[in-house]
């Protein structure tokens, strides 16, 4: 069997090279706290990779789902570090099986739905995919609190997805896939063949800056709760949160060019985020 120390140091690998941000906020955890958020991380990359990456995304996410109910029975890969270190997260602390599965779910719809409708149809999508990560973080974050912090970490969850969405809109163009709501889309009148020629329109400015007040609106509602978090969660879990929704004023400083750069928070911002904490 694998060596837990170095499955630990192979998820930290996964998480400093994938998720600047992610990994500066969450080295401020305690020690035991950090190395459990980096499996959970590797889970949730390797869910990711599978479908943005796989040669036959399908059968894989299957094969996926059909390794993960094995896990928990107990039954795994004992030289996958991913697994060799989620056993060991598994066995101290209570996590939601439901929300790794519903982070599975997630991946599924981007495989099969390319194109949203309305809002809630939006929201429903980034639950699976962005608030069942936090969900499954809170036993380690929070343990014993993940009652009254569950409705939080959802909706920290639909901000930092819709912030996802409006920084890849042109990434996502490439792969064949519109998240900006159809119905929001016709309300500022901004037509696909508009969104797909890249102009930064009066139109597309209008449709974004209202997918931005939903994540402000979800950042605020997440944020009312972040008191309840114990004080060596609260400093990282709410400096990921703000170094996210910084990548919004962002974008804007660099007049919402989405379509030809991606956007990251410098890191003089995030430094001096962090050190307001």
């Amino acid at each position: 069997m694998m060596d837990l120390k170095d499955a630990y140091t192979s998820c930290e690998k996964v998480i400093a090279m994938h998720s600047k941000s992610f990994y500066k906020a969450f080295s401020l955890l305690p020690k035991e706290k950090r190395k459990a958020v980096w499996a959970v991380y590797t889970f949730c990359r390797t869910v990711d990779d599978i479908v943005d990456e796989g040669l036959n995304s399908k059968e894989e996410l299957e094969q996926f789902k059909r390794d993960f109910n094995e896990f928990i029975e107990g039954v795994y890969d004992s030289e996958n570090p991913m697994w060799v270190a989620l056993a060991h997260v598994f066995e101290n602390y209570e996590m939601d099986v439901e929300a790794f599965l519903g982070l599975i779910t997630g991946q599924e719809m981007d495989l099969t739905i390319n194109r949203y409708r309305t809002m809630e149809e939006l929201l429903n999508y980034s639950y699976h995919v962005a608030s069942t990560v936090g969900l499954m973080l809170l036993p380690i974050l929070a343990p014993g609190k993940t009652a009254v912090l569950k409705e939080g970490a959802i909706s920290l969850g639909y901000a930092m997805q819709i912030t996802n969405i409006l920084r890849d809109i042109g990434e996502d163009l490439e792969m064949g896939r519109i998240y900006l709501p159809e119905e929001i889309m016709h309300k500022y009148e901004l037509d696909e063949e508009e969104l797909r020629s890249g102009i930064v329109s009066p139109q597309f400015i209008a449709v974004w800056e209202c997918l931005a007040d939903e994540a402000e609106f979800h950042y605020k509602k997440a944020f009312e709760t972040i008191q309840d978090y114990p004080l060596s969660s609260r400093v990282p879990v709410k400096g990921a949160a703000l170094v996210y929704r910084e990548i919004l004023s962002t974008i804007r400083l660099k007049e919402y060019n989405v379509f030809s750069e991606k956007h990251y928070v410098p890191d003089k911002s995030k430094q001096a985020i962090l050190a307001c904490l």
